[in-house]
C-alpha cells in the first residue's frame, strides 16, 4: 500500500493525515501509431504521478494522488476508431465536482497533472478560482517539464522517439517491435501563421497523419527513456514538495 495513492489507501489512515495538495492526473485514451497502447498517456500520467508523489512524500509532503481521469479532448480525431472523446465542458464539470469534494474537505490546493496534448485546463482553472477562491489550482503539462532535445534526435509530439522511449522503460509489454511502428510522418498547414504557431486552429487528425503518429520512432531506446523520466520526476517531485508546503496567501515575492 502507498499511503499517497488514494486508490491504494484507506480511511484510517486519512484520517491520521493532514493532506494539503491533491494531485489529479489527467490523461486520454487514443491510438499511438500502430506500436503503442490506446492508454499510453494514461500509463505515462499515473507512472509519473505516482512515483513524484513518493518522492515528495519521502521528504514530508502531505501530498494525495486521485484516481486519473482516462479520457481527454479528441475533437479532431472523431473519425479514428475508439479514440474516446470528452469535451472541455465535460472535463470543467468533472473538475468542478473535484474541486467541490477537495473544498468541502478543506484541501485548498489541486495540481491537475496532464499527460495529453488536446487537454487544457487553463481557462476551466479560471472560472474555478472564481467559484473557489480559497483554493489554489494550477497545471502541468509533464511532457514540459525537462528539455526533450538534449535526449532525443527526432521530435514529433505524438507516439514519436519520447514517448516511445518512456513507454520502454516503464511499460515495455505494452510496446509493439518497432519495426511495425509507422514512420510518423505529418503534414503541415498550408497557410504559414499556423506553422509559426502565432496563430492556432484544431488539426484534423486523419488528414495529417497515414498512422495517427507524429514524429519518427525509429531511435527510441528504453536508455533514453529511463534518462528523460527521471528528469520529469524529479521536477515534477519538487513542484508537489513545493506546493504542498505553500502557504496560498503569501504566494508571490
Amino acid at each position: 500500500m502507498r499511503p499517497y495513492i488514494l486508490a491504494e489507501t484507506n480511511l484510517k489512515t486519512l484520517r491520521d493525515r493532514k493532506i494539503s495538495l491533491a494531485v489529479l492526473p489527467w490523461g486520454a485514451t487514443e491510438a499511438h501509431n500502430y506500436h503503442l497502447p490506446f492508454s499510453t498517456d494514461n500509463i505515462m500520467v499515473e507512472k509519473i504521478a505516482a512515483d513524484s508523489a513518493g518522492l515528495a512524500w519521502s521528504k514530508g509532503a502531505g501530498v494525495i494522488v486521485l484516481p486519473a481521469i482516462p479520457f481527454g479532448v479528441n475533437t479532431g480525431q472523431l473519425d479514428i476508431m475508439l479514440n474516446i472523446n470528452m469535451n472541455p465542458s465535460t472535463q470543467f464539470a468533472i473538475l468542478n465536482d473535484v474541486a467541490d469534494v477537495l473544498n468541502r474537505h478543506k484541501i485548498s490546493k489541486l495540481l491537475i497533472l496532464n499527460g495529453h496534448g488536446g487537454n487544457d485546463f487553463r481557462q476551466m482553472i479560471r472560472e474555478l478560482g472564481a467559484k473557489y477562491p480559497q483554493m489554489f489550482i494550477c497545471t502541468c503539462n509533464w511532457y514540459q517539464t525537462a528539455g526533450q532535445e538534449e535526449i532525443f534526435e527526432n521530435g514529433g509530439g505524438h507516439a514519436d522517439e519520447m514517448e516511445t522511449s518512456v513507454m520502454q522503460f516503464i511499460a515495455p509489454e505494452f510496446v509493439r517491435p518497432l519495426n511495425e511502428a509507422g514512420a510518423g510522418r505529418a503534414k503541415s498547414f498550408r497557410i504559414k501563421a499556423f506553422n509559426e504557431k502565432w496563430a492556432w486552429a484544431e488539426r484534423r487528425w486523419s488528414q495529417v497523419s497515414s498512422d495517427t503518429g507524429i514524429g519518427d520512432p525509429s531511435l527510441s531506446t528504453p536508455q533514453k527513456g529511463e534518462k528523460y523520466y527521471n528528469q520529469v520526476v524529479g521536477k515534477i517531485s519538487e513542484l508537489m514538495t513545493e506546493l504542498a508546503s505553500s502557504d496560498i496567501d503569501d504566494m508571490y515575492e
